[in-house]
């Protein structure tokens, strides 16, 4: 179904099956993601019109469902086994089990309806296991794996929006802010406004801030030395970003809004906000972190 360099193998999502290649066709390969097995026969009108709505449907589904067409004039061991009793008859296999099943020709809608019934049975087609590796990979440090698999999710399906913050998140740690950015422009309209969308371009926006940002080591001593100057720690956060200490930028930036909370038109905490975004909802700093803000700000 997915390959790991990226490309999707559309060649095997819609096939003819026999009596004999039946159990490899359906039930072997509904383990790995679900079939849908159309009976038909070459003088069913009504099979004419189905067949290519059902064809269109799958291909639609970029690889989470395959469809196999079984001609019952020929193949009427299967037929009977399945107790076909009038064709266009369609079956979904999940798992090496028929799950599902609709006889007659239906609408696109239905079809389509059909095909998400299959998918959600089948825990989505194995994409959200995908996912959680490549995730796992990422944050093991296999990056050049990682890119592969986010790379190859988007080829198969490009409605996942974790798959696109994956892969931008891999080229920012790989410090390639511009490859990040241009994931996020393949991005459809649709996807943008989903977390993981919104949580990588905080981190993208945050990562172009803190390029700027001065050493350290520098700007730390000349904080100590102004602790009312607010630009100067301001930028201190920046420079913590930068290094991938968001715990200590978290901390400075908590400081300058106990400090002075309207300074620079509230400039510490829409970066704390933006940084919380960027670190997700789960992660145990944004939550601590959003819990202390919201103490100063409603104290």
């Amino acid at each position: 179904m997915m390959d790991l360099g990226g490309q999707t193998n559309t060649a095997d999502l819609i096939k003819d099956s026999t009596d004999a290649t039946f159990v490899t066709d359906v039930i072997e390969a509904s383990k790995e993601v679900p079939v849908i097995v159309d009976f038909w026969a070459p003088w069913c009108g009504p099979c004419k019109t189905l067949t290519p709505v059902l064809e269109e449907a799958v291909r639609s589904a970029n690889g989470k469902v395959k469809l196999v067409k079984v001609n019952v004039d020929e193949n009427q061991m299967i037929a009977g086994q399945l107790r076909v009793q009038s064709i266009p008859s369609v079956f979904g296999f999940v798992d090496g089990q028929p799950v599902d099943a609709f006889m007659g020709a239906v609408p696109a809608s239905e079809a389509q309806a059909f095909i998400k019934r299959l998918v959600d049975q089948s825990g989505g087609g194995g994409l959200d296991e995908a996912l959680d590796t490549a995730e796992q990979m990422l944050d093991e440090g296999q990056l050049a794996d990682a890119t592969q698999v986010f790379a190859a999710i988007i080829q198969q399906d490009p409605s996942q929006p974790r798959a696109y913050a994956g892969l931008a998140r891999a080229q920012l740690i790989a410090e390639d802010l511009e490859k990040a950015k241009t994931v996020l422009e393949q991005v459809p309209e649709d996807l943008t406004d989903d977390p993981a969308i919104a949580a990588i371009r905080s981190a993208i926006e945050l990562q172009e801030q803190a390029a700027g940002a001065g050493e350290e080591g520098e700007l730390r001593a000349k904080v100590e030395a102004s602790p009312e100057d607010h630009q100067l720690r301001f930028d201190l956060a920046l420079a913590l970003m930068a290094k991938g200490d968001n715990e200590g930028a978290v901390e400075q930036l908590l400081d300058l809004f106990r400090r002075d909370r309207e300074w620079n038109d509230g400039a510490a905490k829409d970066q704390l906000f933006k940084l919380f975004e960027s670190l997700g909802p789960k992660d145990p700093l944004a939550q601590s972190g959003r819990r202390r803000l919201s103490s100063m700000i409603f104290a």
